[in-house]
């Protein structure tokens, strides 16, 4: 069975100011997710489901819709504040998503079979989905055995301010033993520094981290909604608390629930958090197009 790469591109890029999934950055219009979905479909995946908002629908779609026609099938599910658990409520201080655990519950019912995951604008690589793709083939869809592309943490991070990551630690056989998301990561000359509670925490640089470029069979749908349902339970009226993957992940393999293989890649990340990055990502692109690597016009549209 060919896997299926599940896009979350819900997210409001508050800090980016803007809807930065559909802002080119390539040299005939494409957008970061573009690349995404060609080296995907290089890599075999044959089905892209997107998470999406409903008021972000027509200008992602008016994109999206031309630039995939006929090249790989396209489904749409909504992460919306109010596709909640029977018995909880949207709290009106609510304004924002509930966070990347809920937008992969979004797909219950609509993905059967062993899964990836991405952000809709991050640029991750074509050996990064080589990884991701061969890992699924072989994936038991009735297993808790998962897998993280593991990007390696300097080459992960903006010149323009901090990022969140989730930095792994692995065991000797490429196992994933804990992972602790630091939500303030920046440079720190060659290597790299994370804020927790006011201190600064050093980080040599070479930590693999994820940037959640998941591999996910069925089963993890119904650990995902125990969660969820205990997290709403305890932080559902936080109007800022989100349910984050690595959280439930980091769990399920503290509690030996799940395997997680971490699937190391050399590939050089690029992401548009900040507008500042956008031009760091268009020229990183325009020296891979100069390698050969993609042509100058990805679709021939």
């Amino acid at each position: 069975m060919d896997p299926t790469l599940v896009v979350m591109a819900a997210g409001i890029g508050s800090r980016y100011g803007g809807l930065k999934q559909i802002d080119p950055v390539g040299p005939s219009g494409e957008i970061v997710i573009d690349y995404s979905i060609y080296d995907a479909i290089r890599a075999g995946f044959t089905r892209v489901v997107f998470i999406i908002r409903r008021d972000i629908e027509e200008a992602f779609r008016a994109i999206v819709d031309v630039h995939f026609a006929g090249r790989v099938a396209v489904d749409y599910v909504f992460q919306e504040l109010d596709r909640l658990p029977p018995g909880f409520a949207v709290p009106p201080e609510r304004k924002k998503p509930w966070g990347t655990g809920h937008a992969i519950l979004c797909c219950r019912d609509i993905v059967r079979e062993p899964f990836g995951v991405i952000n809709a604008d991050d640029f991750y690589g074509r050996g990064s989905f080589e990884a991701l793709a061969g890992f699924l083939r072989g994936a038991d869809p009735r297993a808790s055995q998962y897998a993280l592309v593991g990007f390696t943490l300097r080459n992960t991070l903006s010149e323009h301010g901090s990022v969140a990551r989730g930095v792994c630690e692995v065991d000797a056989s490429g196992r994933l033993v804990s992972i602790a998301e630091r939500l303030k990561i920046e440079k720190d000359g060659a290597a790299a520094r994370y804020e927790d509670h006011g201190a600064w925490h050093s980080l040599s640089g070479d930590e693999p981290v994820s940037m959640n470029m998941w591999a996910f069979t069925p089963v993890i749908f119904e650990t995902l909604d125990e969660d969820f349902r205990e997290f709403l339970r305890v932080k559902g009226s936080d109007p800022k608390a989100e349910f984050l993957v690595p959280t439930h992940v980091g769990r399920l393999v503290r509690e030996k629930r799940a395997t997680v293989r971490v699937l190391p890649t050399a590939e050089t990340w690029f992401g548009v958090t900040y507008p500042a990055d956008k031009p760091a990502v268009a020229a990183g692109i325009r020296r891979l197009i100069a390698l050969g690597k993609y042509p100058e016009n990805l679709w021939g549209i």
